[in-house]
């Protein structure tokens, strides 16, 4: 056999052999491994007393916004000032702002101060609408032991009137049980049964009487 023929022959060996060896090469590598989510809920709701009086009034809640940075199921963090950061593989089961709508519903509704408690997009009409604004909802690890801390802005509209009767930032933290995204949240759950309190006595007081006269003009 000629020397043209040996290396067409070669050709064709290398030409089986190099798509078997790649085959080999690949079947050797392990698929990469997904990374396991922590899915964490806010879901705390406070002991509330009935208020004394009960006002003829209904009262429509508002979907709450976020800020930027917050309007998101990531879980945020910061370690120095003005840089926002979020845990990897630990989230929120839904953005925080939509989280809280359920909870702020049922805190009013335990007030019983309303003739009801709806939903601002619903088909009732209201006589008062509670706005809700998340400003932040963050872990702080500048400090030891880490903080959580949470904001919220609030405003009470007399929708009749198209006025605002009242206005109040809630602004609480709570230490961390642990440094870590489980420890967070603990806290943040924590802290905010206190704000749900505060919050259902801004609702309570801000309903002034005047407002009971305006649901019950024709």
């Amino acid at each position: 056999m000629n020397s043209n023929g040996i290396r067409r022959m070669s050709c064709q060996a290398l030409q089986v052999l190099v798509p078997i060896l790649l085959l080999a090469a690949c079947s050797g590598l392990s698929a990469p491994k997904a990374v396991s989510q922590n899915i964490y809920l806010l879901e705390a709701v406070p002991a509330i007393q009935a208020a004394p009086v009960k006002r003829d009034l209904v009262l429509a809640i508002s979907v709450p916004r976020a800020l930027p940075g917050f309007d998101t199921t990531q879980m945020a963090y910061v370690q120095q000032p003005y840089e926002l950061n979020y845990f990897v593989t630990s989230r929120w089961a839904d953005t925080p702002a939509r989280m809280l709508e359920p909870l702020i519903t049922q805190t009013l509704v335990k007030t019983e101060n309303f003739r009801a408690v709806v939903q601002a997009s619903g088909a009732i009409p209201a006589d008062v609408r509670l706005d809700i604004e998340l400003v932040r909802l963050q872990q702080d690890f500048k400090t030891r032991p880490s903080r959580m801390q949470l904001t919220l802005r609030a405003q009470l509209i007399d929708v009749r009137g198209r006025r605002l009767l009242a206005a109040q930032q809630f602004d609480e933290t709570e230490t961390a049980s642990s440094e870590d995204a489980y420890g967070g949240v603990a806290a943040a759950n924590r802290l905010l049964q206190r704000v749900l309190g505060r919050l259902a006595e801004f609702c309570v007081s801000a309903s002034v009487h005047d407002l009971q006269s305006e649901a019950n003009r024709p």
